[in-house]
């Protein structure tokens, strides 16, 4: 796990807030644009939410035995898998003031695969 992942998580919390803050501000206008986008803010907003709730249901769900040596093997595991979630929810705010550079995702180019590439005699 990254050492900053609790650091990446506290960010990403206070992120759906401003979002539904901004969108609840939206005045409202005879404009449908206006409405529906307030109402795709809300929508993604509570997405969100869901996504983090699942990221760490495994926590949750293990209760006392969280702290037990085969908890701790299950949420080191889950997290392996679930963690990527919240760093390319994180990623989206990229342009947020309170942004670490070092969340930045790596993009990687695949590897070409060298027997494509050769001909055959």
């Amino acid at each position: 796990m990254r050492h900053d992942f609790d650091v990446m998580v506290e960010f990403l919390k206070a992120r759906p807030r401003e979002d539904e803050d901004a969108a609840k501000a939206l005045k409202p206008s005879k404009s449908e644009d206006v409405t529906r986008l307030r109402d795709r803010i809300l929508a993604d907003v509570e997405v969100k939410r869901r996504l983090m709730d699942w990221v760490f249901a495994p926590q949750r769900e293990l209760g006392e035995w969280e702290h037990s040596f085969a908890g701790g093997l299950v949420i080191k595991q889950s997290m392996r898998f679930r963690q990527p979630v919240i760093e390319q929810l994180v990623a989206a705010y990229a342009d947020h003031p309170d942004f670490h550079p070092e969340w930045k995702l790596i993009e990687v180019e695949p590897i070409e695969d060298e027997r494509r590439t050769r001909v055959s005699r």
